[in-house]
């Protein structure tokens, strides 16, 4: 005889409204100004449809932000991977005293989060030109930051502006993944006359190769999607997309809203692939380490 299968129970009423509030807030906010900003991308005055918008975005202006903005994307995100790997590399595998763990791992929750115009303050009350780092150097080693070419309102200033989260971003995704690295592993490779510059050569990080990729790339998509840091700290100084896309969209009847949703269509695309990679790449990094 065959065996009747367990009937299926039915989840209360009350465990669904528990996820109306998520849905309704994904719906609201994210699917459907998403949904209208791809249909006003494709969209002319009128209504109808159009690919000059998209054409648009081969514009000189728009091409040398796509371009800045794609060199501020990448370098953040390969110094913010090697320095918050080299950080959690210290505090998890160093040998490190265990409370310092804690204090790097809470200051990395907290950092990785302070963005916008708070961030744009601070490093402006820190490295602008009275800023406490800028008046000690000149007044106590006779360093003058200003003399000497460094701009706080330019590119260098504002990369590192977004390293200050870039790292700790860094610091929280890697950590998990160093932790999966097994003593034995290291343990067998010291047994076979292996050092620790090999071992981490050889076996480590290949092992942590799809993570710190997937990190590279959700650090690329973080860094190519913020706006108010940039904003904030540097004006209109620095023609980045996500400020084009601002300049755009914001109202001004000079502008071009349909152009803007085209630029916002462009970023969609570009911060989309970036975390479909980071999505594939950690489940690979994680198959890996079972």
């Amino acid at each position: 005889m065959s065996q009747s299968l367990p009937p299926r129970r039915s989840l209360p009423l009350a465990t669904w409204a528990g996820v109306v509030p998520f849905f309704a807030f994904a719906l609201l906010f994210l699917i459907l100004p998403t949904g209208y900003i791809v249909l006003g991308a494709f969209r002319d005055w009128t209504g109808g449809f159009t690919l000059s918008n998209i054409a648009g975005l081969w514009q000189g202006p728009i091409l040398k932000a796509l371009s800045l903005s794609l060199q501020l994307s990448l370098l953040t995100a390969v110094l913010g991977c090697a320095a918050g790997l080299g950080i959690a590399a210290a505090v998890t595998k160093g040998g490190l005293p265990a409370p310092l763990r804690a204090i790097t791992m809470t200051f990395s929750g907290v950092a990785s989060n302070f963005a916008g115009v708070p961030l744009a303050f601070a490093f402006i009350a820190t490295l602008g030109r009275l800023g406490l780092v800028t008046v000690l150097l000149r007044d106590l080693f006779g360093i003058n930051l200003m003399a000497s070419g460094f701009n706080l309102i330019s590119f260098t200033g504002l990369t590192l502006a977004y390293l200050y989260f870039q790292i700790p971003l860094m610091v929280l995704i890697i950590t998990p993944a160093l932790d999966g690295l097994r003593r034995d592993w290291r343990e067998a490779a010291e047994s076979l006359g292996a050092t620790g510059g090999q071992y981490w050569r050889l076996v480590a990080l290949p092992v942590l190769w799809p993570a710190i990729l997937g990190t590279f790339a959700l650090l690329f998509a973080n860094a190519f999607g913020a706006v108010a840091t940039a904003m904030a700290l540097t004006g209109s100084s620095l023609s980045l997309l996500p400020i084009i896309l601002f300049a755009q969209i914001r109202g001004d009847v000079l502008q071009d809203p349909h152009l803007g949703y085209a630029v916002a269509f462009g970023m969609i695309v570009i911060t989309g692939l970036s975390n479909l990679a980071y999505v594939l790449l950690r489940a690979r990094a994680e198959r890996g380490q079972k």
